[in-house]
């Protein structure tokens, strides 16, 4: 049998996928939720091991998320924050027919720097997290919180809302979130770029500590380069790495203006 993700349906209208990041679930987009369910049908997805997905044994692997999800959501648009915008970026690559159109949401096909990506934060950090988690479980993820917060205008707000979302559906699996760390220090889908078919939005917070704008800007101009697809880059400028907490408005914004191409295309079964 195969296995099924939790998935939380709202609103009405054309479908949307939204994919959660690393610790999260479905929950966090509240916000976006409360703005665009008059509007759209979304489905909130709940990673293997997250949330309500919490004891289901899909391995947090591209192939193996993707074709869970594909099973069982609609034709749609996917819009992924962080580690869930990896995630759909190899759903939009691979299989195109499913996923129409790409919303990264402060997520880097590369979270990590490196000798030609200067872009990308010290692999030290997700190795800390992933020593910290058999230290400190909870302090771990406050840490990991705090840094996902620093640098926005709104830190103490942003800080607070995710510390409320990061339990209100259980703790997160240890299994998960240990393979979540090593994908963000390990994973560079660079090659993936230049083979995007679907037009692409990507979303970064100008004071993002995680995720630097100017990532999200060369992942787009990769993907206008290759000339298959269109690649709008926007920036929120006093966000951090969760602007759908702090700048809700600025992103529903983007995503009015992208999406507004997709209605009549999305409209597909599962």
């Amino acid at each position: 049998m195969s296995a099924r993700l939790h998935t939380t349906i709202s609103g009405e209208g054309p479908p949307l996928v939204l994919i959660h990041g690393w610790a999260m679930h479905g929950g966090v987009f509240a916000p976006l939720v409360e703005r665009l369910r008059d509007r759209y049908t979304l489905h909130l997805v709940d990673l293997p091991g997250h949330g309500l997905s919490r004891d289901d044994a899909t391995p947090l692997a591209f192939d193996a998320v993707c074709d869970a999800l594909h099973a069982q959501l609609p034709v749609a648009p996917w819009i992924g924050w962080s580690l869930g915008g990896m995630f759909a970026l190899h759903a939009a690559v691979h299989a195109p027919e499913r996923v129409p159109a790409l919303v990264a949401l402060c997520s880097s096909p590369c979270f990590v720097r490196g000798p030609d990506w200067r872009y990308g934060v010290s692999a030290e950090i997700f190795r800390d997290f992933a020593k910290g988690l058999g230290d400190d479980y909870r302090a771990t993820l406050d840490r990991f919180v705090a840094l996902e917060a620093f640098g926005s205008d709104h830190a103490k707000d942003e800080i607070r809302a995710l510390r409320a979302e990061l339990f209100a559906r259980g703790e997160p699996a240890a299994r998960v979130l240990v393979d979540g760390l090593h994908i963000l220090e390990t994973a560079d889908q660079r090659p993936l770029l230049p083979q995007l078919r679907v037009p692409s939005l990507w979303i970064a917070g100008r004071r993002d500590r995680l995720v630097d704008p100017r990532a999200m800007r060369e992942a787009a101009e990769i993907v206008e380069r290759a000339g298959h697809a269109p690649a709008t880059f926007a920036q929120i400028e006093h966000a951090g790495h969760a602007p759908f907490l702090t700048h809700v408005d600025e992103v529903v914004g983007h995503l009015a203006e992208f999406l507004v191409d997709f209605p009549a295309a999305t409209g597909g079964d599962a």
